[in-house]
């Protein structure tokens, strides 16, 4: 079975973004063996999903940087381009985007019904309440979560819908010279 892997930026106290969405803490200045990082995480996924906020960003940028041959990220914009997404919404009625289906259904039955098709595993990215969906449902299989070096005091989570205690196993830490810590953990079992 494919597993869903979730990669997104933090605070160190636990934010994804501040109370009205700004991202102005996310470090960009990424060193080399983060850029690595990213690159075997991203290789080893064949789909994205994504929720609709997100997406309204994130695809057309890929796709501005996939059609400028001279842009640094190119070949990250080519793969986020060329690989299959899904925009998970309940707004929108057809996809605005290219290579890009919508997922209008139950998200749980979606995900699942995803993670049980062939291929490789499959990448989530997305705002705070589609991650927080994803996680009070247990949808993730692994966390990689990029904890920038800055704290804002409030703002968006994404452990705040848990019913219960989430146990969670601890993969590797690792830090990076441009002052990120991605923490990478498991679900423990029941």
């Amino acid at each position: 079975m494919r597993k869903v892997k979730l990669q997104v930026q933090m605070t160190v106290d636990g934010y994804i973004a501040g109370p009205n969405s700004e991202m102005d803490w996310v470090t960009f200045n990424w060193d080399d063996e983060l850029i690595e990082y990213v690159t075997e995480l991203t290789e080893s996924m064949d789909q994205i999903v994504l929720g609709r906020n997100l997406a309204q960003g994130f695809i057309p940028h890929w796709a501005a940087v996939a059609q400028n041959p001279e842009h640094e990220e190119h070949s990250a914009g080519v793969k986020f381009t060329d690989t299959p997404k899904v925009v998970f919404s309940k707004t929108l009625d057809e996809s605005q985007w290219e290579n890009t289906v919508l997922a209008k259904g139950d998200l749980v039955e979606e995900i699942n019904q995803l993670k049980s098709q062939e291929g490789a595993d499959i990448i989530a990215y997305g705002g705070a309440t589609f991650v927080s969906n994803l996680i009070k449902h247990n949808l993730i299989d692994e966390y990689h979560l990029f904890v920038n070096s800055a704290a804002i005091g409030s703002g968006k989570p994404i452990f705040q819908n848990l019913d219960s205690k989430r146990n969670l196993k601890l993969v590797k830490a690792v830090p990076f010279a441009c002052g990120i810590v991605v923490l990478n953990y498991e679900p423990e079992g029941d």
